[in-house]
């Protein structure tokens, strides 16, 4: 006869990363998690007692509710020391063996419970667990273990990770005697475990078909897959213990993209686009051309906020003027006098320009451009290249043809949403192609030409010229969109390195250096339409945003950064051209020398392009095949990231020849950029 003596703890906490409140989520017939995982248990006729053991976060207030609620003892602990909360739960009750269950277990087997409990006592070992090689279904998880192995673990483990999953010291430590129990017939491929909205979606079917029964075994679970094979595919794409591999800032990014659409606010710094459930996602701390994440893992940046901050991140002198100026206020019902300053320095740089406006985004100044030069030219109609933004006067391109943005913005693109009465009112011309602008203007009755000067092409037979006299010829305005290449290759707009003046042009990403402030300037007979129209927005007048561009403009004129990040930009260049003649592989360079991108030409370059990913993160570096340089960016930080690249160049070459890329990627292959993702 077995001594009663083994406490079941149940492992619970409501903020989960992945699934916030899966442990109280009701299941069926109005029982949560909780409640199930603990009626399950009660049957178990080898358990002496049940416990709870949850945190001190305030959250965690619901589950110890639930326990009063079913008159079982619980505790209260650390909440992120998930070892030492564990180990004081076991003292508290006085265990001297422990089954450890966790909160995202419903599917827990008390037939299995009591038949693991007898297997501890017959072989006496440290540890016992279904886990160190799995056989059993995801979400059947037991592990029993001593007080005694429970004491050394929590006195001798320092890693965090370790401690956070409590037994990981366990299962690691080859001076335990560890058991892995085994089932006749491997079925580790099955999922019951609770984690994603999927999860949960399986599992209250699989109660629903046995309900009123709540307690049935994992044997009549398999009869029914068998019957069901499809509703077990729900979510069969999830990997087994991934909530344990991937990083806090990928658990972040799988919860953000349940509560917001998309994910986050900007596209361009999705996950996806880099290394699908790899990427660290989220930052705790950026400074000069370093970040680091929420596991505090340092990384170089060579992609710079895309291209936000060419100075540097906290940069101590802007930040000093910003924090300056939060002490004597940023808002109020005066205007603050730095938007004067700001515009009449911009003037200075720009002597063609007569007025200027500002904006917080690159995609509301291109609005206000647009909204001013077609009150000026009394004219609908939009003649563009490039890419310009989010607003309906720009997408209103694909509302004829899903294909008219492909070598804009995105292929294949919905515009759903904008109003269909724009269709008709935009058009795309090809970069160095006058003659396609010419029959457009001809036929079109266009009244702006809107464009960036450059940006992976450089303009070829005089074109920015050729555009200027056919806008001037047919009265037409024309705006160059310089959000990112302003101040990114000389001290103001491309478009002064081309000697070729626009009517009003646009300034953003660099000129606040991370702070959010767009600038749209020009002729005054253009801006001053403004008056004929309603332009306003209550933090347009915010006062930050006008300080840093103004702290920024100095500091960049001082340093000359133009000159430093152009030059570092060309060295990079250069070599991504020299390794690419080492191994033989055919490359593409495209863009300005400071923000710069480059793809291997063969069939499995998106491929390559998440290899080379990846094996930088590995490395430390954030970047994937483009860079935004900053003047932070020194000579060996650099160099160490071509020496990162040499290798993947030489791997690469391997893989072109006769191995097969995909065995070494640790994860999916990252999407296109600007593919709409979630």
């Amino acid at each position: 006869m077995v001594k009663k003596n083994f406490l079941a703890i149940i492992q619970a906490r409501f903020d989960s990363n992945r699934l916030p409140g899966k442990i109280c989520k009701k299941i069926v017939r109005n029982l949560s998690v909780l409640e199930i995982i603990i009626r399950r248990l009660k049957k178990s006729k080898k358990i002496d007692q049940i416990v709870v053991s949850t945190s001190n976060n305030i959250n965690d207030k619901k589950i110890i509710d639930i326990c009063k609620k079913l008159k079982i003892r619980y505790f209260v602990g650390s909440e992120n020391d998930v070892l030492d909360r564990f180990y004081k739960t076991a003292l508290k009750f006085k265990a001297k063996n422990i089954l450890r269950i966790t909160g995202d277990c419903p599917m827990v087997d008390p037939v299995m419970v009591d038949k693991f409990i007898e297997e501890f006592v017959s072989l006496k070992p440290d540890y016992l667990s279904n886990t160190i090689k799995p056989t059993y279904p995801d979400g059947l998880d037991l592990e029993i273990f001593s007080f005694d192995t429970l004491k050394k673990t929590w006195k001798n483990c320092k890693d965090k990770h370790d401690r956070e999953h409590v037994t990981q010291y366990m299962i690691k430590n080859k001076k335990f005697n560890r058991v892995n129990i085994k089932n006749k017939v491997n079925i580790s491929y099955l999922r019951f475990t609770l984690d994603y909205e999927l999860d949960l979606k399986l599992i209250k079917y699989i109660y629903n078909y046995f309900k009123p029964n709540i307690y049935f075994s994992l044997n009549e679970i398999i009869n029914l897959k068998d019957k069901y094979k499809d509703i077990f595919k729900i979510n069969s794409n999830i990997k087994r213990n991934e909530g344990m591999k991937i990083s806090k800032g990928q658990k972040l990014w799988q919860r953000a993209k349940n509560i917001i659409p998309g994910g986050n606010q900007f596209l361009s710094k999705k996950s996806e686009l880099y290394l699908p459930n790899q990427w660290p996602a989220y930052f705790k701390k950026s400074k000069d051309c370093y970040v680091t994440d929420l596991s505090n893992k340092k990384y170089l940046d060579l992609t710079m906020g895309i291209g936000t901050n060419i100075l540097g991140y906290a940069n101590s002198s802007i930040d000093k003027a910003v924090k300056d100026t939060i002490s004597k206020g940023t808002m109020s019902t005066l205007n603050c006098p730095e938007e004067v300053e700001l515009a009449e320095r911009l003037i200075e740089i720009h002597p063609w320009a007569e007025q200027v406006k500002f904006a917080k985004t690159g995609g509301e100044a291109n609005a206000v451009a647009v909204r001013l030069a077609r009150s000026y030219s009394k004219k609908d109609n939009i003649a563009i290249c490039g890419y310009h933004g989010w607003h309906d006067w720009y997408l209103a391109l694909n509302i004829k043809n899903k294909k008219n943005l492909d070598e804009h913005l995105l292929s294949g693109l919905e515009v759903n949403g904008v109003p269909k009465n724009l269709k008709n009112t935009i058009f795309t011309f090809s970069y160095n192609d006058i003659n396609k602008l010419k029959k457009l203007v001809n036929k079109n009755n266009i009244g702006i030409i809107k464009m960036e000067v450059a940006r992976n092409f450089i303009p070829k037979n005089n074109f920015l010229n050729k555009v200027r006299e056919l806008a001037i010829k047919n009265k037409i305005v024309l705006i160059f969109d310089e959000c990112t290449s302003g101040f990114r290759q000389n001290f103001g707009g491309l478009h002064k390195l081309y000697g070729v003046n626009p009517d009003v042009a646009i300034f953003g990403k660099s000129l606040g250096n991370g702070y959010p402030i767009t600038a749209i300037i020009g002729k005054k007979e253009i801006m001053s339409c403004s008056q004929n129209t309603f332009i306003s927005s209550t933090f347009w007048s915010e006062r930050i945003g006008f300080v840093a561009a103004l702290k920024t403009l100095e500091l960049m004129k001082k340093e000359k950064s133009w000159t430093k990040i152009t030059n570092m930009g060309n060295y990079i260049k250069q070599q991504w051209k020299i390794l690419a003649k080492k191994y033989s592989l055919p490359i593409k360079i495209s863009g300005l020398s400071a923000l710069a991108t480059f793809y291997i030409d063969v069939p499995n370059r998106l491929k390559y392009k998440t290899y080379i990913t990846q094996e930088m993160l590995k490395s430390g570096v954030i970047t994937n095949n483009s860079i935004y340089v900053c003047i932070h960016h020194k000579k060996k930080d650099i160099n160490f990231y071509l020496r990162v690249l040499d290798k993947c160049f030489k791997n690469i070459a391997l893989f072109e020849k006769n191995q097969n890329i995909d065995e070494y990627l640790n994860g999916p292959v990252c999407q296109t950029s600007f593919k709409r993702l979630n």
